[in-house]
């Protein structure tokens, strides 16, 4: 790995990482639900399949959107820079259509052939949480690099404000459902007082709302001052 390259990106606005942080959760909380499934509780298997399915949509969406915007920007700078990604991206692809059949399989079974079909699903979404975490990691670090030795921030967040205009309100608000709990607070704050001075007053009002229902209270109460709201979730 050339670190002196990835040394580049250092201190600089990532694009990649609020998201990823929203999937590595999103996929590490679905891995245990499937891993702790009973196969003989129709209702619990039905909600956790429902998870999955959420959980698929969002990782085809962000592999597409990927290919769409980011790659192309890396390309256009530096020729091949994104080659390594998006061989990744092809066999994530087809390890996503594999699972949805998998998928499947658990909820048109019954008995024993759902177990088995359960313990299947389970080994090939923690086979795919594992490679998607790899490949996570060298898109924040090399392809982060590239990007940050040839665009300013202002350039990445142009980028990044033209992927997120293409996204379907029910997809921006399963991001955030995932992406609010797992940032940090600075980067929380980061993220909702930029949405206050650019978006919509209602998409701040409904991402606000997103925050209010999943964070912990004592992260609510924080980011509420930080943001200088009045409201408090505090008991």
């Amino acid at each position: 790995m050339d670190t002196a390259r990835i040394n580049v990106g250092a201190g600089r606005y990532n694009i990649y990482l609020n998201i990823h942080k929203a999937l590595r959760a999103f996929m590490s909380e679905t891995l245990i639900a499937v891993g702790r499934l009973d196969a003989h509780d129709d209702d619990e298997v039905g909600a956790v399949l429902e998870q999955l399915r959420a959980l698929h949509t969002i990782l085809v969406e962000h592999v597409e959107h990927e290919n769409r915007f980011l790659h192309p920007a890396l390309e256009g700078r530096q020729p091949g820079s994104s080659a390594g990604t998006a061989r990744d991206h092809v066999q994530h692809e087809c390890a996503l259509r594999a699972l949805m059949q998998t998928i499947n399989a658990v909820a048109d079974s019954r008995g024993p052939a759902r177990a088995a079909a359960m313990l299947q699903l389970y080994r090939q979404l923690a086979l795919l949480v594992a490679e998607n975490f790899e490949h996570m990691n060298v898109e924040e670090t090399q392809n982060h690099a590239v990007l940050c030795a040839h665009y300013t921030d202002e350039e990445i967040h142009g980028i990044e404000a033209a992927l997120v205009a293409t996204l379907s309100p029910t997809l921006s608000a399963l991001s955030m459902r995932w992406m609010i709990p797992s940032l940090s607070h600075s980067e929380r704050v980061a993220l909702l007082a930029g949405m206050r001075q650019g978006a919509p007053k209602e998409v701040f009002e409904g991402v606000l709302a997103i925050a209010k229902s999943y964070l912990r209270a004592r992260d609510w109460d924080k980011l509420a001052r930080s943001l200088g709201l009045k409201e408090s979730r505090a008991a």
